[in-house]
C-alpha cells in the first residue's frame, strides 16, 4: 500500500512539473543588466558551459545589458543563477518561437513562382546561389562566378567578381559570416544588383572604376541551419567535442584568441582549437591571398548595432592610419544618414563595441596590409527594433543607405590617395 501511495505522489508531482513546462514550453528572451566585471564573468561562464542559452547581445561600449534566449528546460536554473548572484533581469519575450514562426510564415507566403529575384525578401542559400549563376549568363563580359572553396558540409562559398576592364583597384566584400544575420547577405546581393543595373552616376562610377570581389554567404552551413533548424544559430557547423561550430569571426590567424573570444566549444564566441581551424575561414583567407595587392578596400557586413568599425579589435592601441579611417568612416556615416536619418557610430572595434581578436578585418589589415578595412554592423540599432530578425521590408532601405555610404567612403578614400595602383 505504501508503495502505491509513493508512486501516486511521484506521478502527481511529476505531472505538476510537466504542467508547468507545458504552460511555459517556449524559449524566453531575457535582458540582464551587468554592472561589474564579475557580473560579465558570470554570464560568460554560463554561455561557455551550456548549450541551452543563446546570447543575442553582450555588454558593449554602448550598452550594459545582455539579451539572452533560454531554453524551456533551463528557465528555472537560469533565474536561480541570476537571483543568487544579485543580477537584475527582466523578461522581454515569453514566447520567442512565435516570432520565429511568424517570420517563416511570411517567407513561405512570399515564395511565389517567379523568374524575377525578389530583393525585398530573405532568400535561402540555394536561391542566392542560383541568382549568382544567373548573373554570369546575363552579364558575361562583366560577371564571373567564383567559389572560394568548400564549407565543412561541402557547400560552395560562392561569389562573383565584377569587373569593367583590368587593373582596377579592388573592393572585397564578405557577409553572412554569422549565420543568423540575414540582413547581411540580403544587403550584399542588393548592392551587387545596383552595381550592375543602376543608372545613378555615382553608383556607375563605383561599378566601372573598381573590381568587386563579393562573397554574400561565407558561412553557408550555418545559414542553411538557420533556415532549417535554429533561426538564431551564429557559428559554423563543424563539430568540436560534444558541441558544434566556431565563431568564424574569431578564427582568423591574427592575434587569434587573445581577447574577446572563448576557448570553450559550446560558447557562441568559441575561437576554435587553433587559428584557421575552419574550412570556411581557410577558404576566404586563401582567396584574399590570391588577390594580394589587388584589394584596396575590405568590407565585412554584420548586424546589428548600426556601427562602422575598423581595426584594431585585439588592442586599444590605434593603427597607424587611425585618423584617416576615422575620417573616412565619419564621412560614410554622414552620407548614410541623409536618406532616412539612420545614425551610425564610427570607431575602432576595441573602443566602439568590445574587444574582439581574430576578426576578418583585423586580419585583412594586419596580415594582408589592406589599409582600408571596415566592418558595417547594419540595422537595427537594438534588439527591440528587430535584432537579427529584421523585417524584410527593411532590406531595401538598409541596402540603399549602405550604398550611399559606400559612395562617400570610396570618394573620401580616393581624396586621401588610398586607391592608387602601381
Amino acid at each position: 500500500m505504501k508503495t502505491t501511495v509513493v508512486w501516486i505522489t511521484l506521478f502527481c508531482t511529476f505531472g505538476q512539473i510537466l504542467g508547468e513546462v507545458a504552460r511555459y514550453d517556449n524559449y524566453r528572451l531575457y535582458s540582464v543588466s551587468t554592472n561589474s566585471i564579475k557580473d560579465i564573468s558570470i554570464l560568460n561562464d554560463l554561455e561557455a558551459n551550456s548549450d541551452s542559452v543563446i546570447f543575442l547581445s553582450k555588454p558593449s561600449k554602448e550598452s550594459g545589458e545582455s539579451q539572452v534566449v533560454v531554453a524551456p528546460h533551463k528557465l528555472a536554473d537560469f533565474v536561480d543563477l541570476l537571483q543568487r548572484h544579485g543580477l537584475r533581469f527582466r523578461i522581454l519575450e515569453k514566447n520567442l518561437q512565435r516570432q520565429i514562426d511568424l517570420e517563416r510564415k511570411i517567407m513561405k507566403r512570399s515564395n511565389h513562382k517567379s523568374d524575377e529575384f525578389d530583393f525585398d525578401k530573405y532568400h535561402t542559400l540555394e536561391e542566392l546561389h542560383n541568382w549568382l549563376h544567373s548573373l554570369e549568363k546575363k552579364y558575361p563580359d562583366v560577371v564571373k562566378v567564383v567559389s572560394a572553396g568548400k564549407s565543412f558540409e561541402g557547400r560552395d562559398l560562392l561569389g562573383v567578381e565584377l569587373c569593367h576592364g583590368e587593373n582596377k583597384p579592388g573592393v572585397f566584400v564578405e557577409s553572412g559570416i554569422h549565420a543568423r544575420e540575414w540582413i547581411t547577405p540580403a544587403t550584399t546581393v542588393f548592392l551587387v544588383n545596383e552595381l550592375l543595373t543602376s543608372t545613378d552616376p555615382d553608383v556607375r562610377y563605383l561599378a566601372e572604376n573598381f573590381t568587386w570581389y563579393v562573397l554574400p554567404s561565407v558561412n553557408p552551413d550555418g545559414y542553411v541551419h538557420t533556415h532549417e533548424k535554429n533561426r538564431l544559430w551564429r557559428k559554423t557547423r563543424k563539430p568540436h567535442g560534444t558541441c558544434v561550430g566556431v565563431d568564424a569571426n574569431r578564427n582568423w590567424d591574427f592575434h587569434w584568441n587573445e581577447v574577446g573570444a572563448s576557448n570553450q566549444p559550446c560558447s557562441d564566441t568559441y575561437a576554435g582549437p587553433e587559428a584557421f581551424s575552419e574550412p570556411e575561414t581557410v577558404a576566404v583567407s586563401n582567396y584574399v591571398k590570391e588577390l594580394k595587392d589587388k584589394v584596396h578596400l575590405y568590407l565585412s557586413f554584420h548586424s546589428f548595432s548600426q556601427l562602422i568599425i575598423f581595426p584594431n579589435g585585439y588592442t586599444s592601441q590605434h593603427v597607424v592610419n587611425h585618423k584617416d579611417l576615422q575620417d573616412v568612416g565619419d564621412v560614410a556615416a554622414k552620407a548614410l544618414s541623409k536618406r532616412y536619418g539612420t545614425k551610425y557610430t564610427v570607431g575602432p572595434i576595441y573602443e566602439t563595441i568590445y574587444p574582439a581578436a581574430g576578426t576578418s578585418i583585423d586580419w585583412s589589415y594586419g596580415a594582408m596590409n589592406v589599409s582600408l578595412s571596415f566592418c558595417y554592423e547594419l540595422r537595427p540599432k537594438t534588439l527591440f527594433q528587430g535584432g537579427f530578425q529584421l523585417p524584410a521590408n527593411q532590406i531595401r532601405p538598409t541596402a540603399l543607405e549602405t550604398l550611399d555610404s559606400l559612395v562617400a567612403m570610396v570618394k573620401r578614400s580616393e581624396e586621401l590617395n588610398y586607391f592608387e595602383t602601381v
